[in-house]
């Protein structure tokens, strides 16, 4: 069941694609929970025609999940599928980015239907895409199969993984005889995750298939060569996840280039590309290792890295000053733990990792400061990164510690323990538990901290989203964006609109434009606290 913040933002983006009846039957989901059908009829007032409609579209687009169970076909939304709708627009153009007009066309059109198969995807590309080359979009589409950036979508796709694991955890636990320890039930745990790991596994591969390759018509005695194939039974959908990695991989090169300079971040983004193909989760703890020399390869012939550097009499060589950076990037002149929390990679031999929860946990901590430092100051901010480095710790020891006034501390304690930024735990003197005879000891939860900001972040994103939606619908506006729809004004809008109506136009899209950066920038502190690694996990300190 999602919070009041998540649910908001979800009825109002489902409102926003597919209008105010599914938004409703959406809306009763959110706010009760899983339920059957015949309880969303009676919650939602609407007639059941409409809502079977309605949660067949949701079940398109993959943003319900249902299970089976005594009560009948439960139905409960997937939330961070919802949520994913407001990234469509980068999704799409990444595809451009990777495989042209003909891929982006390809993840534009899926993302409008929520699923569809091979063939009715180049049947409806031949009528409207602009690119005329049917083989063009064949290419396209077997890269994004075999890529992972299309996943099929299958009846365990439309189950939610909580269930399965519940399911699976239970029947391994039907195995055990007698009590079961905390070993047991540890081992029955990771056997339920393995097997769900499995599944997921073996779905992906359903999309392709093995096909002889026509190799002519001579007849040959050898074996038949046989390639894979994009299989057009199957429907297919877009993999955010993987689409997600490119917005990580983005946002740590942007981090090190912050950090150092514009070549860190070419360098980093180097050793990005050349494990690119290996990573399928967002988050993973780290990258799988590679060489210099690959990171050289994916450098390119034309990137130098001597502009990076303050030069000597003697000029180093290209694998030299690869080699330093990435030391650099290392942190290998620090081998503190403070220098380990602060490097963006390990490098041990000859072989270079992209440390993913190491960077998570800074970003994180960046976070957090800068909500501190915004409504708190610097002396807040002083008291969050003396937690977080040293831990639990009194009040007159934050104050010694800290070099601040008791008077100065107490307040600013009680305000951002009022935010959920800082924690408090008591440990008793005595017996009776009496708060006289109590120490009180300050620490920062960094996953309470980040999950009661990205509460705040999705209020936010909704306020944002419903601005749009009112500065679209004022009557002036609204006009002008109606006769811009017209074939006839679209195609020479100088001739056919007034000069009022432009200056209304121009400053609606002055306004969206404006609107769409601020959210753009809420989407990518959303993605640092909620996806670049659960905020459930424990992150590596």
């Amino acid at each position: 069941m999602a919070d009041i913040n998540s649910a908001r933002l979800c009825e109002q983006i489902i409102r926003n694609d597919f209008g105010p009846l599914t938004a409703t039957v959406a809306a009763t989901v959110l706010s009760r929970g899983r339920l059957p059908l015949p309880t969303i009829i009676r919650y939602s007032g609407l007639k059941p025609r409409t809502v079977r409609a309605a949660i067949l579209v949701l079940v398109q687009h993959n943003i319900l999940w249902h299970a089976q169970s005594e009560e009948g076909d439960m139905l409960e939304v997937n939330v961070e599928e919802c949520l994913y709708r407001l990234r469509y627009g980068r999704y799409v153009w990444q595809a451009g980015q990777l495989y042209g007009d003909a891929g982006a066309e390809i993840v534009q059109l899926i993302l409008d239907h929520g699923k569809l198969r091979p063939p009715d995807i180049m049947s409806r590309l031949a009528t409207q895409a602009s690119v005329k080359d049917p083989s063009v979009f064949a290419q396209a589409m077997h890269k994004l199969v075999e890529c992972s950036y299309l996943k099929p979508s299958t009846v365990l796709s439309h189950v939610s993984p909580l269930d399965k694991r519940i399911k699976y955890e239970a029947e391994e636990k039907a195995k055990i005889s007698g009590f079961p320890t905390a070993k047991q039930l540890r081992e029955a745990k990771e056997i339920a995750e393995g097997r769900l790991k499995r599944e997921e596994e073996e779905a992906e591969k359903v999309g392709m298939k093995r096909k002889a390759k026509d190799l002519g018509k001579k007849p040959s005695k050898r074996k038949a060569v046989e390639e894979d194939v994009v299989d057009d039974d199957v429907y297919f959908r877009v993999n955010c996840e993987k689409f997600n990695i490119h917005m990580r991989n983005k946002i740590i090169e942007d981090a090190a280039k912050e950090r150092f300079n514009d070549f860190a971040g070419l360098v980093l983004r180097a050793a990005l590309k050349a494990t690119e193909t290996k990573q399928l989760h967002v988050a993973d703890m780290r990258s799988d290792p590679t060489s210099l020399a690959d990171i050289s390869l994916h450098l390119g012939e034309d990137t130098t890295l001597e502009d990076g550097f303050v030069h000597t009499s003697k000029k180093a060589s290209h694998m030299t000053m690869l080699k330093d950076y990435v030391g650099i990037l290392a942190s290998a002149d620090n081998p503190t733990p403070s220098g380990q929390a602060s490097s963006f990679v390990s490098f041990s031999g000859s072989k270079v990792q992209v440390e993913f929860a190491i960077i998570r946990h800074r970003l994180k901590r960046r976070v957090i400061e800068a909500v501190v430092r915004e409504r708190y100051g610097e002396d807040a901010v002083r008291i969050v990164r003396l937690l977080l480095d040293t831990g639990k710790m009194e009040e007159k020891l934050i104050s010694k510690v800290g070099m601040m006034a008791p008077k100065d501390v107490r307040p600013l304690l009680t305000a951002l323990s009022a935010e959920s930024l800082i924690s408090v735990t008591e440990i008793a003197k005595s017996a009776d538990r009496n708060p006289a005879r109590m120490f009180f000891l300050w620490y920062v939860d960094l996953q309470k901290a980040c999950s009661i900001q990205l509460g705040h972040l999705y209020k936010t994103l909704y306020n944002i989203v419903a601005r749009r939606q009112a500065e679209e619908e004022e009557a002036g506006v609204k006009a002008v964006l109606e006769k811009r729809q017209r074939s006839d004004v679209s195609q020479d809008e100088e001739r056919y609109l007034t000069r009022n109506e432009r200056e209304v136009l121009a400053a609606w899209e002055k306004k969206r434009e404006k609107l769409t950066v601020l959210e753009m920038r809420i989407e990518e502190t959303v993605f640092i606290l909620r996806d670049f690694g659960s905020i459930l996990a424990n992150d590596e300190e």
